[in-house]
This record gives structure tokens, C-alpha cells and sequence, in this order.
């Protein structure tokens, strides 16, 4: 592939200097930063991560601050999720969703007061929307990026890591549920959450000057632990049917394509502006499935692949594929059309190296 052409525009983060300095072989970009892709080998990072404990730099989950008397209507503007009912020490994930009924992002929501929210986002420009509703509205709400980076602790261990640092208290917290802690006289907050299903925490980082004594005092306390640098593990997320916005999700889809039902409270839900939308699309014509797919490692997937039915017609595309080495085959998240998501329908997939057999499972792996 071609080399990443560092620029300004290109974002580092508070823990850059950190990361560098443990080996990152490689970054992507996500809104507008830098995110690390693997360390040592995506299986070697895979293998640790289900053992031992990790620090993931996840600052790209660039926090919108909605603060004001209108906060909640604003969040509820753009989610079919009901969040009136959220308490202040709360996480909600919600589907964010346009007027047209399609998705726009899924971020974490955090509840920290009445009149104050962050919206923990995936890959898509959400600030300048929720600052063009709130224009258009006239609400009474301040929109704004604050100087808050997402520092994440993952893995088995990471319950003792947290639990050294900051005390049996943080341990104790429930999941999507957050807390406070007081890092060199700086509050953040500290919750139940993170992108593996490894268990572990998501540290909101208040404050960038405070990035690099963060990291050192996680490592200085687990070294015992043998905690690493690492990022979220392309093998563990699709086991664990964890979903990519800009790759398993994209603007063409619903939240009930990508399988979010749950999330969508069309019968309680007050002042979502896609509702009149989104209500006449709630029985979807493709889902989100996960698949088997045979032979030996499929190749890294750039562009979706096509899924084909026995006449070789087109009925899905897969968004996301790797070897596992758990469950030894291809892991596979992939959309397919209501006419083939039964599981154990055989599809083929079009893999650029051959045509493979793919076998739709009732669920996930992890």
C-alpha cells in the first residue's frame, strides 16, 4: 500500500509520543487522527489482548459537548434511542440517524449532568451537524470539541491494572455506567466500556497536558501484569460482531439493516427527527450477518466483497474478513439480502484470490 503522508491536518494525539515509542508498525486515520493499527503482528497483539491487559490509544473518538437547558432535546434530535430515561452516570450507544431513516454514526452517549452530554463518536463529522441543528432550532445549548481523549484498558487483567491505580471503587462499576477519578488534581471520567469484549475501561482523558504521565503510570503499575501498548484487534472486534461505521455501516444503511433494532424506540421516542422516516423502514429487505469463510486466510479486504447466490446473482457484500486463529477459519461480517440470511445458507464469496464457499452462522463468535 502506499505510504501515509504525515501533514497538521493529520492529527497526533496526547499519547503520540507514547505510542511511537512502543512500536506501532502501523496507523490509520479516524476523524482526522491518528489511530494505531497493530504493534507486533495483528495475531501477536490478538494473542495478548485475550491474556494479559492493553492500553489502547482511542483519542479519534472525538467527544461532541452539548451543554445548555436544550441538551437533551438536541442528543434526542439525532437518535431513534430514547435517552430521556439516561441517569447522569450513564452510557447509552445510539444510532445516529438522519432524516431519510440511514445512519450517520453510532456513537457511546455519557450522561454527565441534566444539561450535559458527550457524544463519543465513530468515524463521521458530527460536530458540525449537531452545530447546524442546534442553529437551525435555535436551542439553548453550547456545541463544541473539548480537550477530552479516550485512553482505553482492555483485556483480562485490566480489572487489577484499574483497581492499583485508581482503586476497588472504579472496579466496582457497572458496565456503561462511569465514574470519576482525580488524576494530579484533574477529574475525569472513567467508565465500564471499550471496544473488545475482553472487559475493561474507557479513560476520558480531560485535559491533553496530562496524557504522557497518564500512560507512564498505567505501564509503571503493570508491569508485573505484562501490560502493552495495543488498539483494537481486527480478529477480536469481528468475533466479538463488533460493527466498523465506514465499513460494516455506512450512510446507505438503517439501523435495523445493521441489526440495532434494539436501540430504535419508535414507541417511546420524543422529538427524533428522522421518525416519520425510520418507522417505514424498520422491516429490512438485508442485515447485518456473520459468516464463515473457507480455505486458508483470505487477503486484507480494501473493497467489499460480493456474495453470490447459487445462480450467481449478487445478495450481499462482505464488509469486513480475517482468520481467526481460535476458530480456525475466516471470520466474516458481512450484509446480506432476508432471501439468504438464514443460517446455514452457502453463499459464494468473491474473494480476490478465488471463489470461496461462506456459510451464514446463527451469531457471532466472541
Amino acid at each position: 500500500m502506499p505510504y501515509l503522508t504525515p501533514s497538521i491536518r493529520i492529527r497526533k494525539t496526547p499519547f503520540s509520543s507514547r505510542v511511537n515509542a512502543a512500536g506501532v508498525k502501523a496507523y490509520t486515520v479516524y476523524n482526522h487522527m491518528l489511530l494505531p493499527s497493530f504493534f507486533t503482528t495483528p495475531e501477536e497483539d490478538y494473542r495478548h489482548l485475550k491474556s494479559a491487559v492493553q492500553v489502547w490509544d482511542v483519542s479519534v473518538e472525538r467527544q461532541v459537548e452539548i451543554v445548555g437547558p436544550d441538551a437533551l432535546r438536541l442528543v434526542q434530535m439525532t437518535t431513534p434511542r430514547d435517552v430521556s430515561r439516561m441517569q447522569d452516570d450513564q452510557c447509552y450507544y445510539v444510532p445516529m440517524v438522519d432524516t431519510s431513516g440511514r445512519m450517520m454514526n453510532d456513537p457511546v452517549a455519557i450522561r454527565l449532568h441534566q444539561n450535559r452530554f458527550w457524544l463519543s463518536l465513530a468515524d463521521s463529522d458530527m460536530l458540525l451537524y449537531c452545530k447546524g441543528l442546534a442553529a437551525a432550532a435555535d436551542l439553548d445549548v453550547e456545541v463544541f470539541e473539548p480537550d477530552v481523549s479516550p485512553l482505553a484498558i482492555q483485556g483480562p487483567k485490566a480489572d487489577e491494572l484499574v483497581a492499583r491505580v485508581f482503586g476497588d471503587d472504579i472496579v466496582s462499576t457497572r458496565f456503561f455506567r462511569h465514574k470519576t477519578i482525580n488524576f494530579q488534581g484533574q477529574d475525569m471520567i472513567i467508565a465500564r466500556s471499550g471496544w473488545s469484549h475482553q472487559g475493561g475501561f474507557e479513560l476520558y482523558l480531560d485535559g491533553s497536558q496530562y496524557g504522557e504521565a497518564l500512560w507512564d503510570t498505567l505501564f509503571a503499575a503493570g508491569e508485573d501484569l505484562d501490560v502493552r501498548a495495543g488498539c483494537p484487534n481486527l480478529i477480536e472486534r469481528i468475533e466479538a460482531g463488533l460493527l466498523s461505521f465506514g465499513s460494516d455501516i455506512t450512510p446507505a444503511h438503517t439501523p435495523f439493516e445493521a441489526g440495532l433494532g434494539k436501540y430504535c424506540d419508535l414507541d417511546t421516542v420524543n422529538g427524533f427527527l428522522g421518525y416519520a422516516a425510520l418507522s417505514k423502514l424498520s422491516t429490512p429487505a438485508r442485515q447485518i450477518r456473520a459468516l464463515e469463510v473457507d480455505g486458508p486466510p483470505v487477503p486484507a479486504i480494501y473493497d467489499s466483497w460480493p456474495l453470490q447466490d447459487s445462480e450467481g446473482n449478487v445478495v450481499g457484500q462482505i464488509s469486513s474478513s480475517t482468520w481467526s486463529p481460535d476458530y480456525d477459519t475466516n471470520v466474516t461480517i458481512a450484509m446480506v439480502d432476508r432471501s439468504h440470511w438464514d443460517a446455514g445458507t452457502v453463499l459464494m464469496a468473491k474473494v480476490p484470490d478465488a471463489d470461496r464457499n461462506a456459510t451464514v452462522r446463527a451469531g457471532f463468535w466472541g
